[in-house]
């Protein structure tokens, strides 16, 4: 089976090592340094004390990977607009497009009962370049639970976690994602297809649209924020509307805030991958895990007035760091 993954980096060279390793037929699509290091030397994991070194296809020239049976994006969300044309070589009729990004994917409403199916969201997806480029059909939704670190060029090292959850748009049970799911649990990956991925989605952005800004204000690390009785306030506030906002378009949420605040803090003194994109001036993934969540609520015509105050205060400080373009 041919998979692509575009954008190897940590994530997506964790996958792509691990892919490759159980015989598919994989190419990276990368650049930089990281890419030069990968063509001289494969791509080398660092996980459970060993280090796990891959060779596949490594390039810049997605042309030179030809059409794929699947490709993975492991980009950042606001990374993926600007390179819809060049992932044009990999996709045939059949290929299948994994959504392995980070908050509301612009697919959000393809194919969701209810009165806004079909609505695009401005935030993650501007001028529908995704929607038109890549096709909703395409996508199977994969909310990502590893945590991983490109420590240097060609070199990725494995944190934490081994989950994928996969699951199609529509809650069907596609032959498609019955076959990519079966490809990364031969990778030792765990990767269940669910039949409800918007739920799954939303277990992970509910503590991430909270946590993630909070931290880049405060730089408070996770069981900082959630131990706080002011930043914990503030991060129920902000979650208690968001759950609103899912609920309002179907959603269930099988946890209760507390218990998603005490998770979250229970987890340590970790820097939320916005903070670090901030400490090393990297652009920030405000608008895929927050700014979405305000678009929805006026979508659906809940009131969000706290997450448009952590809003407005995370895209100025991300502004001045010269990590948000908007």
């Amino acid at each position: 089976m041919k998979i692509c993954v575009f954008g190897a980096g940590a994530i997506g060279g964790y996958l792509g090592v691990q892919l490759a390793l159980a015989g598919q037929e994989v190419s990276l699509i990368a650049r930089g340094p990281h890419l030069a290091a990968m063509k001289e030397s494969g791509l080398t994991l660092r996980i459970e004390g060993e280090e796990r070194v891959a060779r596949p296809l490594c390039t810049d020239d997605p042309a030179e990977a030809g059409v794929q049976d699947f490709v993975v994006i492991g980009l950042k969300a606001h990374s993926v607009p600007g390179v819809v044309g060049a992932m044009q070589p990999l996709l045939g009729p059949e290929t299948a497009i994994v959504s392995a990004v980070n908050g509301v994917p612009w697919w959000y409403f393809h194919k969701l009962d209810g009165p806004h199916e079909g609505a695009r969201l401005a935030s993650v997806d501007p001028g529908d370049v995704q929607w038109d480029g890549l096709r909703p059909e395409r996508m199977i939704g994969c909310v990502v639970y590893p945590a991983c670190e490109v420590v240097e060029p060609g070199v990725i090292e494995h944190i934490d976690g081994d989950r994928f959850t996969l699951g199609e748009p529509t809650g069907e049970k596609t032959e498609r994602a019955a076959r990519i799911s079966e490809a990364m649990i031969e990778a030792g990956f765990k990767a269940p297809v669910r039949p409800n991925i918007r739920d799954e989605i939303w277990v992970k952005l509910w503590g991430n649209l909270a946590f993630n800004p909070l931290s880049a204000l405060t730089h408070g690390t996770l069981d900082a924020i959630a131990a706080d009785p002011g930043t914990r306030a503030v991060a129920k506030a902000m979650m208690l509307e968001a759950k609103a906002v899912g609920e309002a378009l179907g959603v269930r949420f099988r946890i209760d805030v507390e218990k998603r605040i005490d998770g979250a803090g229970a987890v340590g003194a970790h820097k939320t991958s916005m903070l670090q994109d901030l400490e090393r001036g990297r652009p920030m993934e405000i608008d895929a895990i927050v700014t979405a969540v305000q678009e929805m609520g006026r979508l659906v015509g809940v009131e969000t007035p706290m997450i448009d105050t952590i809003l407005a205060l995370v895209r100025q400080r991300a502004r001045i760091a010269g990590c948000y373009g908007g």
